[in-house]
């Protein structure tokens, strides 16, 4: 069999995130993948990921804008992994440049819901490419477990979802850039727009409506920046009634560093019950039947993963799966796509929408057409 041909991959935004995708790239060079060029404005990444490169032994080209690397015409791939107030003309310049370049975009897709639907509108035109949203979540070994089996039915109909998500702050990003609503859409937009896909997944459903409670309790109030004090929530609850009835639950809290684990998921049917740990890396079911006695646990592993990282290996498998989907020149769509990175980013915006005006807030409040 013929070597598989070289798939060359350009980053654009190479903070922390970015870098992240450069190592896990590098994991993968067996698959016949190269990083070839990145684009930063920011002097500093650039300088630390040509470093990262170079001990790679890949010889890279820099450019100081997205642009400048679109053009260049070297790529086959690009990722988007610069902060999300960037994301949508980015998006943009890639799907309307004339050489088509296959995207992974960082969650979230974009920070509205308005700007997700162009985009999503603006992909529909070009068949020659693809799009995947970096909801890598679904690829942790204990969360895709979980989902396996519930998609095998042996939970019954879902009906209830619980997430609870309690770690530490957020990181320091350039220039905190992630400190204010207006650049991350908001931390229920930011941060769990992971919590609500998984919920639609889990769900098997469509989102309704969405209650949410939450404030900034605790973290970043002592910050100042130019003037500002960050405004972005560190705890909440979160309410998602889905078109099928079942219903999810999302319990946030960012200054829990006392946590053994960072994300509990609890998958309730009228048959049984899953859970999953992360990063015990732990799955737990049983049924009403058997009861307590007969709850099994599984330690999950997947063996593919080369590179742990930063989400316990999700973003390795994650790029693994959509290099099959590009090679297989659109017989395949990517894993998650435009419309699960527009779904997610709507019920968070609900969300936190929900809290400013306390009260239930409908998806159609905040879709403009789409629909779910």
């Amino acid at each position: 069999m013929a070597a598989a041909e070289t798939v060359k991959y350009g980053i654009i935004g190479v903070g922390m995130m970015g870098r992240e995708h450069l190592i896990n790239l590098h994991h993968l060079r067996t698959e016949s993948v190269a990083v070839v060029a990145i684009a930063d404005p920011h002097l500093p990444s650039q300088q630390l990921a040509l470093q990262l490169a170079h001990s790679f032994n890949w010889p890279i080209k820099v450019f100081s804008g997205h642009q400048e690397l679109l053009d260049s015409e070297l790529c086959d791939v690009v990722v988007v992994s610069s902060p999300n107030m960037t994301h949508y003309q980015i998006l943009m310049d890639i799907i309307n440049h004339p050489k088509p370049h296959h995207v992974l975009v960082e969650k979230p897709l974009c920070t509205t819901v308005a700007h997700c639907e162009e985009v999503v509108d603006a992909a529909r035109k070009r068949q020659d490419m693809l799009v995947q949203v970096g909801l890598e979540y679904r690829y942790m070994p204990p969360v895709a477990k979980l989902i396996e089996i519930v998609k095998g039915g042996s939970l019954g109909h879902v009906k209830m979802v619980a997430i609870r998500e309690h770690r530490f702050p957020f990181l320091v990003k350039v220039n905190n850039w992630n400190r204010f609503n207006v650049n991350t859409g908001g931390t229920l937009v930011e941060k769990c727009c992971h919590f609500f896909d998984l919920m639609r997944l889990f769900a098997g459903a469509n989102p309704v409506r969405v209650m949410a409670s939450g404030a900034i309790d605790v973290n970043h109030k002592d910050e100042i920046y130019d003037g500002k004090v960050p405004d972005i929530i560190d705890n909440a609850y979160v309410i998602i009634e889905f078109d099928n009835g079942s219903r999810g639950m999302l319990d946030l809290c960012m200054f829990a560093e006392g946590s053994k684990n960072e994300q509990e998921i609890s998958v309730v049917g009228d048959v049984g019950k899953g859970e999953a740990f992360v990063p015990e890396s732990v799955v737990r079911v049983g049924t009403r039947v058997a009861g307590r006695d007969g709850v099994k646990t599984l330690k999950v592993e997947d063996d593919r993963i080369k590179y742990e990282g930063l989400h316990h290996g999700s973003s390795y498998l994650e790029h693994l799966n959509f290099l099959k989907a590009i090679r297989a020149k659109g017989e395949q769509a990517p894993a998650v796509d435009l419309q699960d990175g527009l779904v997610s980013v709507a019920i968070g915006v609900a969300a936190q929408l929900s809290i400013e005006k306390g009260r239930f807030v409908a998806i159609e409040e905040v879709m403009c057409g789409h629909g779910c």
